[in-house]
């Protein structure tokens, strides 16, 4: 079995799914990295030099990928779940964990950062309907540490 956290940027995804892995003892997988390293490009750059749909059909090539692994916890980038064929092949590996986070908090994570090429106020709810259609749980990091989080899907995995 597998564990595909799935949520907006920022949602704490990878700081979780570190975590996670190691309390499960799984592997951890991160899909941006793993595109960046394909690419030999950061996505900022992926967007603006080959665009989104490019960037979009290389997270369905990821996916691709992942169908014959076995105890990963997976991060998947926030816009994975855009694509229903994405969604139908990350539902064959495991479980779909929505780690959502409120507007304000995003924005707070990600002030620093401007590696997030499609950081918009609207997009968090323009794409919260997709993640919840998705998601087999979820969860409201807003005001949970990683930990916290991390005991609230191992209690609902071990149900």
């Amino acid at each position: 079995m597998n564990i595909i956290l799935i949520g907006f940027m920022g949602s704490g995804k990878s700081a979780v799914g570190q975590k996670l892995a190691e309390r499960l003892s799984m592997q951890f997988l991160d899909t941006d990295p793993l595109i960046e390293k394909t690419e030999k490009m950061m996505i900022p750059d992926i967007f603006e030099k080959k665009g989104e749909k490019y960037f979009r059909d290389l997270e369905t090539e990821v996916v691709k990928t992942l169908q014959d692994y076995d105890n990963f916890v997976v991060a998947t980038g926030g816009g994975m779940i855009l694509r229903d064929e994405n969604v139908t092949m990350l539902k064959r590996l495991g479980p779909l964990i929505l780690l959502w986070v409120d507007e304000e908090t995003v924005f707070k994570r990600l002030e620093q950062t401007n590696n997030r090429p499609l950081l918009r106020r609207d997009l968090l709810e323009q794409r919260k309907p997709a993640y919840e259609k998705a998601a087999d749980f979820k969860i409201d990091t807003t005001a949970l540490s990683v930990d916290q989080v991390v005991e609230e899907i191992v209690k609902w995995i071990k149900k």
